[in-house]
């Protein structure tokens, strides 16, 4: 059986989905203020009909829980840092649709640096 050309994602958005439990001394991506953000940028990908070509996916702990909530976009290895309803949706609007990263939401250089 042949299986039917599928076109690979333009874009992969890692959003790390972390939680620790309470009491720990590190910070978490999800907890009861941000456990909605994935759902969030899923919603926001069918209403502007992104699914297939750019696919959201949850991770674990992507490294700069101080930051969180964090999104990793890949190409381009851009991480998107102190996430909220307002920035995702720009970053959809203005990144992903528009091609051009939110710099303001980027995790600054002394953090993140070259791979």
């Amino acid at each position: 059986m042949e299986m039917p050309a599928m076109p690979q994602p333009t874009f992969y958005m890692f959003k790390c989905e972390q939680s620790s439990p309470p009491g720990m001394p590190k910070p978490s991506c999800v907890n009861e203020m941000t456990k909605d953000l994935f759902n969030h940028l899923a919603q926001k990908m069918m209403e502007k009909g992104l699914m297939g070509p750019v696919q959201p996916i949850r991770t674990s702990c992507l490294g700069r829980c101080q930051m969180g909530p964090v999104m990793l976009v890949e190409p381009g290895h851009h991480m998107y840092v102190q996430l909220s309803k307002e920035k995702i949706d720009r970053i959809v609007d203005e990144h992903i649709l528009g091609g051009n990263p939110v710099q303001e939401f980027l995790i600054p250089e002394q953090f993140w640096g070259e791979p």
